[in-house]
């Protein structure tokens, strides 16, 4: 049995380095140090809950390899302080990367930052870029800094990542510390009124502005002369460098361990029934405390979050997710489903309003705990096998949920400033969702100017609000309620179109198309918003006239985020 001081020496307490040192002291590996050169290890709170054995400022000089009395290899590993033996070390990447340049077009500016925190980072909101390692770590301790983290982790695949850091990732998103966009990278990092705004290019994406930008780079690995690496050393076969090796690899060299290889997806599914309640427990962060179906595809639900407050904007939109694993209402297969059965599927949707509280008043859903939303089943096509909407429609009150961490969207009131103003809100099925919350919103705070919500849906009983809406028309004379079902018998088929070509609001409401003094809201179908397509400076509409031609002939102005305009728009759907 060798004498060394140490069965085996991790240098780097980065979340790789650590990771190795968590998987072999749980194998039963009883003597590990870690030697980290800087002053904090990548996730602080594991050395207490591991009892990991570190040593702070203490960079690797030199790793040599002699042979003991016994005839054992024993590894030396010499720091500025120590000098400790082992029966086998492990290398770590390194954390930095100098030069490296960031591939996002940016400015100059100190609030932009590569591989570094800002100096203060609590209450500021900060990007940071990256999909490995690095980013995770950088964003943990962010979060633990008191910062608001969003983490752009566009090409991530959680695979990847050390365990460690995937743990850290789950523990980030369930408690709601950050905000993590796993498809989504800025293309572009500009300065306006001196803070960077992150421009993404993705309909699903806002754009959004940050008090810092942090880009995370790949790590790069440590070369064996940074570390006095010994050709003795390298040739022993007890020298690891953690890109060129994995736990199995490494517990070789201790026969009197064994590490459990990690489960494969089939064996999960097959040996372990509780499988499905841990990964609630590790993915899911609210509860569904509300489940009202319309009908059977069309449901009004409300989600309360575990951590942190729902704070939000009449108009803006969270996210929602459930996990593969979960029961689907049809027949339907997804797509590759072995390999994303752990994994969650999440997608936004627009925060909607219960609009009257038990009293009978409106409500001030901006105080309140839980988020509404109004969602339709989406049925499978030979094309698409949706995800989402199948599982939520076997969900019931009390039942575990996935809410993102903060709401999102530029889709709001912001643009309206005089009380006078004509409001119209024009929408397809659940596309009321955010008009909802915005009504409320004008009627809460006195809007005396004319307000008109237009709803084009298929049946009367698409119609999950109408009770409320009509309510609302009942209290207030300024306000008018139109649904147009397109597929009732009894109904004229007319669309939203109509309502302006035909002059159907003067007709029926004395409501004149005043471009000065009218806000117009778009939400749902594409075809019926009919956006334009800019050409070589020239604006081309779809085929199928849609609202925004008809307004723009009559003098309206698309919103843009650096033009306002009176025609305001939600991009997704």
């Amino acid at each position: 049995m060798s004498d060394a001081a140490y069965d085996l020496v991790i240098i780097g307490g980065n979340a790789a380095g650590l990771s190795v040192a968590v998987a072999l002291q749980q194998a039963g590996l009883q003597r590990v140090r870690i030697l980290e050169a800087g002053s904090a290890l990548a996730f602080p709170e594991l050395v207490g809950e591991h009892q990991l054995d570190v040593g702070y400022g203490e960079p690797a000089t030199a790793v040599d390899a002699t042979v003991d009395a016994s005839g054992e290899t024993v590894i030396s590993v010499t720091t500025g302080k120590h000098t400790y033996t082992a029966r086998a070390c492990v290398v770590a990447q390194r954390t930095g990367a100098e030069g490296w340049t960031p591939t996002v077009t940016t400015v100059a500016s100190d609030r932009i930052l590569v591989n570094q925190l800002p100096d203060f980072a609590a209450d500021e909101d900060v990007l940071v870029i990256g999909y490995t390692d690095r980013a995770v770590e950088l964003t943990a301790r962010l979060a633990a800094a008191g910062a608001g983290v969003v983490l752009a982790a566009g090409g991530m695949d959680p695979k990847l990542l050390s365990p460690m850091a995937e743990a850290a990732l789950h523990r980030l998103e369930r408690e709601r510390h950050a905000t993590l966009l796993y498809r989504a990278v800025p293309e572009q990092i500009t300065d306006v009124d001196g803070y960077p705004m992150a421009f993404f290019g993705d309909r699903r994406t806002p754009d959004l502005q940050f008090d810092h930008v942090v880009f995370a780079p790949t790590r790069t690995a440590v070369t064996p002369a940074e570390i006095g690496l010994t050709e003795a050393a390298a040739n022993s076969g007890r020298v690891w460098f953690l890109e060129s090796a994995d736990v199995t690899e490494i517990a070789k060299a201790f026969p009197e361990i064994t590490v459990t290889p990690t489960p494969t997806l089939a064996e999960r599914r097959r040996g372990f029934t509780s499988v499905i309640d841990e990964l609630r427990a590790e993915h899911y962060n609210a509860t569904i405390t509300h489940f009202e179906p319309t009908h059977s595809d069309l449901w009004v639900l409300r989600v309360r979050p575990d951590h942190g407050d729902v704070t939000h904007l009449p108009g803006q939109y969270a996210s929602l997710g459930l996990g593969y694993w979960e029961e689907r209402i049809d027949d339907a297969t997804d797509d590759a489903l072995d390999e994303r059965w752990d994994k969650m599927v999440r997608r936004s949707y627009s925060i909607s309003s219960r609009m009257w509280d038990e009293h009978g008043y409106l409500t001030g859903d901006l105080d309140a705990d839980e988020l509404e939303f109004y969602i339709v089943l989406v049925p499978p096509t030979p094309d698409n096998v949706p995800g989402l909407t199948p599982r939520l429609a076997c969900k019931r009150p009390g039942d575990r949920i996935y809410l993102g961490p903060k709401v999102a969207g530029r889709y709001t009131l912001t643009p309206v400033t005089d009380p006078s103003d004509t409001m119209l809100f024009f929408s397809t099925g659940t596309g009321e969702a955010p008009h909802n919350a915005m009504i409320v919103e004008l009627l809460r705070k006195a809007h005396h100017g004319p307000i008109v919500s237009a709803v084009s849906v298929r049946k009367w009983a698409d119609l999950g609000y109408i009770e409320q809406h009509r309510a609302l028309e009942a209290r207030y004379p300024n306000y008018h309620y139109l649904p147009m079902p397109t597929r009732e018998a009894d109904i004229p088929k007319q669309y939203l179109q109509d309502l302006i070509a035909k002059d159907v609001l003067t007709e029926r409401f004395g409501i004149h198309l005043d471009p000065a003094h009218t806000h117009v809201f778009l939400c749902g179908n594409p075809a019926m918003i009919g956006l334009p397509e800019e050409v070589e400076g020239e604006l081309h509409y779809p085929e199928v006239t849609g609202v925004v031609q008809l307004l723009t002939e009559r003098g309206f102005t698309i919103d843009h985020r650096k033009t306002r305009g009176n025609i305001h728009f939600e991009e997704y759907w």
